[in-house]
């Protein structure tokens, strides 16, 4: 049976992944779909060969700050329908978001704010958070299926997280974030990675300057959530731990193709 195959990954700029040989990882893994999040550039910054990658339809969406934020959404087949803005515009400055309507679901490609720099940016966060769930829900009360991938900016639980304790009044573990996505999954949304693994030791990111990546002491923020309409149609879901290039690694999904 045909497959779908999904890539989502924050690349930390892509001008700088692009160095460390982004374009063969893509050519190697071909996906059917690359979610990439924290691109830092517009198009009229890339090179051609990274802007008109051959076999895909590619869509951006980028902050009105140069080099900050920005996510990238590449397609083997072009969507149906594409919006980069929730209802709500509140958030479009920042260039945070894409939505893609393919034939079986629609493809949320969210990069989730970052909450630690002040009390204002942790308030920013969680009104982000809440405005994606108001967008989101007005289509799965409607039946239809989701995928919602991206840097989530949140470790759920203490087992997605290498020093929970330590980091439990830091902003991205706060309670108040993790509740956030605790009531995601009140919702019926199923983290999928967890449906498939439950191993302690699974991250996605890892600080840089202390070189946690080599010590595996890293936190687990980037996620793929499912509506549970699309459950039977996922045959796997991962995390590929051993690219890198980024302070963060990217994941994948599987599903089965109408």
């Amino acid at each position: 049976m045909p497959i779908t195959k999904l890539l989502c990954w924050n690349v930390n700029g892509i001008r700088a992944i692009y160095k460390h040989g982004f374009l063969n990882w893509v050519n190697r893994e071909y996906p059917d779909i690359l979610c990439l999040q924290e691109t830092k550039a517009t198009p009229d910054d890339l090179s051609l060969d990274l802007r008109l990658h051959p076999g895909y339809v590619d869509f951006w969406n980028y902050p009105v700050k140069k080099g900050y934020a920005g996510v990238a959404t590449f397609s083997r087949q072009e969507p149906l329908e594409i919006r980069t803005s929730f209802e709500n515009t509140k958030f479009d400055p920042e260039g945070r978001v894409l939505i893609t309507k393919h034939k079986g679901f629609i493809l949320y490609n969210v990069y989730f704010p970052n909450g630690k720099k002040n009390a204002e940016r942790l308030k920013y966060k969680m009104d982000f958070y809440d405005v994606a769930f108001e967008d989101m829900e007005k289509h799965r009360l409607k039946g239809e299926k989701l995928i919602i991938c991206g840097d989530y900016n949140t470790a759920h639980n203490e087992i997605d997280i290498a020093r929970p304790k330590e980091n439990s009044k830091i902003s991205g573990f706060l309670p108040m974030e993790r509740a956030w996505l605790d009531t995601l999954e009140t919702r019926g949304y199923i983290d999928i990675f967890r449906h498939f693994n439950s191993e302690p030791g699974q991250y996605t990111f890892w600080d840089v300057k202390t070189g946690a990546r080599e010590r595996n002491i890293g936190w687990r923020i980037d996620y793929y959530f499912i509506t549970p309409n699309l459950l039977s149609k996922v045959t796997g879901a991962e995390i590929l731990k051993d690219v890198t290039g980024s302070d963060h690694c990217p994941i994948s999904l599987i599903l089965k193709t109408e």
